[in-house]
């Protein structure tokens, strides 16, 4: 039985009725914690519905844990006390890459029911709610790149040496890129595109916008399948930001559109406005411009992600937006013929998927609504390389250079009150101290400990 994640709501008797129906003996109940690790417990089927209903217990120490299995001091997460971890029925899906294995996403609760201040899910939901309150819903998707490695001399070589697009590498990874667009198809991801990306290895696929709640989850579940198809066919499979030094880095890029939730209208589109954009989608610009060193701490938030981030490298480096500008922090995607409306959206390139996306999501919807309602105008949009212009040049266009590390990102977080504010205080500071000790950590160490540190975690 094939049930893909967004499925309508079933009660807990009825998910352990397509449990046994798919003989499922282990469910997943599956969290993105802090440091942008995806972890979880697992229920035997036997317990499943009441552990639907009253939650599997997570120590909240858990959520001071960085990527290293390093716990850090944070008032209120320490060896005393516990949460719950709800699974969301809605998510349910049997994994086709793992034996009689199916999963859930959970929400972190607390032990009166009332949801955890610094549950990752919570928080989307919380702008999601924010959004609504103005009668919008965000539409998204992520693009994921990835790299196909195998083991070679006690670490990872990529599985060819290829040129970007070229059919040579489509049929070099052909069997395992089959198998994960099954396992996607068999969860209800539906693929839009794939192609072979110019890094040694490095593939590229997109899935379908869903609001933004579903699309983190999605990104979750399409970050486990890509591994685990990977792994089935003797594959190692990165998302890390920069998988080898010498080779392209692995983007998420986000695509985002807001949409009136009662007529179901792209508020992005406008024919008459500049590249098709209304006056909403230029201030959502002017909002995520606005925020975007802070932001850049939530959508490139691992040491690894500022080896990538690298000018002239089509992943972003200076806060600016234009038409189809891949060095732009925002790239306004040229629309398909006959679907102007639907095709209109924002491309967000500074993401990665060492990022939890529901931070990251949650994040670009609180600056931009901030562009919103302060009725922010976006700076000129560049339509050139913005590393070829002049200082002069940058400076009358307000185009800035970001921040260069993971620490200046931090940084900038933590000065950022509208993204402080959205986060609320318990999720700032616990976010703030993992990742500020993941950058302690491999800024510490030499380069081959960074780049092994993040080949597998992501």
């Amino acid at each position: 039985m094939d049930i893909p994640i967004g499925s309508s709501e079933m009660t807990p008797e009825e998910v352990v009725a397509a449990c046994r129906e798919a003989a499922v003996r282990l469910v997943r109940f599956l969290y993105c914690d802090n440091g942008g690790v995806i972890r979880g417990k697992a229920t035997h089927v036997e317990g499943l519905a009441r552990r639907i209903r009253e939650g599997m217990a997570l120590n909240l120490a858990l959520q001071a844990m960085n990527s290293l299995d390093q716990l850090q001091a944070v008032e209120g997460m320490g060896c005393v006390g516990e949460l719950r971890l709800v699974p969301d029925p809605t998510t349910f899906t049997v994994l086709p890459y793992a034996p009689n294995t199916a999963a859930m996403l959970v929400d972190h609760v607390r032990l009166d029911g009332a949801p955890y201040e610094a549950g990752p899910r919570n928080f989307l939901k919380r702008m999601s709610e924010r959004l609504a309150d103005h009668g919008m819903v965000l539409s998204c998707a992520v693009e994921n790149e990835f790299s196909l490695a195998r083991r070679a001399e006690g670490g990872f070589m990529p599985i060819d040496e290829g040129v970007a697009n070229s059919t040579v590498r489509m049929t070099n990874a052909q069997d395992v890129i089959d198998g994960i667009v099954e396992a996607l198809e068999k969860q209800g991801i539906q693929v839009e595109e794939y192609l072979p990306e110019l890094g040694h290895g490095q593939q590229e696929l997109s899935v379908t916008p869903r609001p933004a709640v579903p699309a983190a989850d999605t990104q979750v579940m399409v970050r486990d399948t890509i591994r685990g198809v990977a792994t089935r066919f003797g594959l190692a499979a990165s998302l890390a930001p920069k998988p080898w030094p010498d080779q392209a880095g692995n983007g998420a890029h986000i695509h985002l559109s807001l949409w009136d939730s009662a007529v179901e209208r792209n508020l992005f589109h406008d024919p008459s406005g500049r590249f098709g954009l209304s006056s909403t989608a230029e201030r959502f610009i002017a909002g995520i411009l606005d925020h975007l060193p802070g932001l850049l701490g939530l959508t490139a938030p691992s040491f690894n992600s500022y080896q990538r981030l690298e000018p002239q490298h089509w992943s972003s480096a200076f806060a600016c937006w234009g038409p189809d500008n891949r060095e732009a922090a925002i790239r306004v995607p040229s629309t398909h013929r006959h679907r102007a409306e639907a095709s209109t959206n924002l491309e967000y390139k500074p993401a990665d998927a060492s990022c939890n996306p529901y931070l990251a999501l949650g994040g670009l919807i609180a600056a931009g609504i901030d562009g919103i309602e302060r009725g922010l105008e976006p700076p000129a949009p560049v339509a050139v390389d913005p590393a070829a212009l002049s200082d002069e040049e940058r400076r009358l266009n307000r185009v800035q250079r970001y921040p260069s590390t993971l620490e200046a990102a931090l940084n900038e977080l933590a000065t950022d009150s509208v993204l402080c504010d959205a986060l609320g205080d318990l999720m700032v500071r616990s976010y703030l101290a993992v990742r500020r000790s993941e950058w302690e950590a491999y800024s510490q160490a030499d380069e081959g400990f960074q780049f092994r540190g993040h080949f597998l975690k992501y």
